[in-house]
């Protein structure tokens, strides 16, 4: 299914059937959503068989769903081999016909970030084109007719960045005019701060693909602690990325900031954070950190975060409180991970070698 038009072009012209066919199939799964070969029905009998034979079939199953009190649902995916990731649908606060989704890239990660439930449990194996891909065409299923998808975020389990060429071939079929035809402008890709994946991500779609950094700490040891991928690249190369980065005049990237209280939420982390980020078009997305049950860390308490939100707008910075949405089924921004399996209570600076 992860073929692009040309290549579906390529592959019925060596079975002997006319080009445009290529481009029919790529219309039924992509902007269709339908990958049984029997319900394609302008295809020639013979050809529907072959692509029977030749595997085309869903490359997820929905294997449960959670609905949250707020509209949110949680849709827990399978994939043949029986390994599961969580994908998020969250209807838009104006406008419940409007619905953003959060995908996962990875099965779990291995960034290993003490206030992510993803990270701590651990990397499991990367998921392919095809299962990236096959997350938006079960979201707009489950949505159904009356509402789309308009936003999709790569914030769900792992890091896209460790994942790229099958996360960079996802987004040429997601934003493919011939088939979902998402706007780039409406895809995030979020990052830890992989070096130099940022700056191939930003040379491959001439940074018209969104860009969203989890920062968490302006200080290198204290995001050390908490974050293991600063080890290798720093706070000074990550910020240098970022002025790499290729924007138009408009466009912000988007720094994430989980709030966690006594780690990093004081009056001087707000103010270092404006220094570090002096001259690069952003805005701050503050996020009071989801509980997990792998950490004994908590979020400040509300009047603290509005505090910490206004020492920042006071010295320039455009910032937001985002908004907790899917928490009472642990869909929440952090919470996503592995269901039924035990997971490592980690602190930071604990080593989880």
């Amino acid at each position: 299914m992860a073929r692009l038009p040309e290549e579906w072009t390529a592959w019925v012209r060596e079975r002997g059937e006319p080009g445009y066919r290529g481009k029919q199939i790529f219309h039924w799964i992509h902007r269709q959503g339908v990958l049984d070969p029997d319900e394609m029905s302008n295809l020639p009998k013979p050809l529907r068989e072959r692509l029977r034979e030749d595997g085309l079939a869903w490359p997820i199953e929905v294997a449960s769903t959670h609905a949250s009190s707020d509209g949110t649902h949680k849709l827990l995916v399978r994939m043949p081999d029986g390994e599961r990731v969580e994908t998020v649908l969250i209807p838009q606060l104006d406008d419940d016909r409007v619905v953003t989704q959060c995908i996962s890239s990875q099965v779990g990660c291995a960034m290993g970030c003490v206030f992510c439930a993803s990270g701590v449990a651990g990397l499991k194996r990367h998921m392919t084109d095809a299962e990236i891909v096959a997350q938006v065409l079960l979201g707009r299923r489950e949505v159904g007719s009356d509402r789309r998808i308009r936003n999709v975020v790569f914030m769900g389990m792992g890091e896209p960045l460790h994942n790229y060429d099958a996360v960079a071939r996802a987004l040429v079929l997601l934003t493919h005019p011939d088939g979902l035809d998402l706007s780039k402008r409406r895809v995030t890709v979020s990052t830890s701060g992989l070096v130099n994946q940022i700056d191939r991500l930003g040379s491959d779609f001439q940074g018209q693909v969104q860009l969203a950094i989890s920062l968490h700490a302006v200080r290198d040891d204290a995001r050390s602690a908490i974050m293991p991928v600063n080890r290798k690249d720093g706070l000074a190369e990550l910020t240098a990325a970022l002025r790499r980065y290729p924007l138009s005049k408009r466009q912000r990237i988007t720094i994430e900031y989980t709030l966690i209280r006594g780690v990093n939420d004081s009056p001087r982390d707000a103010v270092e954070m404006v220094e570090l980020l002096r001259g690069i078009p952003v805005k701050v997305n503050l996020i009071p950190m989801n509980p997990i049950s792998a950490s004994d860390l908590r979020a400040p308490d509300t009047s603290h975060v509005v505090r910490f939100q206004q020492a920042l707008t006071r010295r320039g910075l455009s910032v937001f409180i985002r908004k907790t949405r899917g928490d009472d089924v642990a869909a929440a921004c952090g919470q996503l991970a592995f269901h039924g399996e035990s997971r490592r209570t980690v602190h930071p600076g604990v080593s989880r070698a």
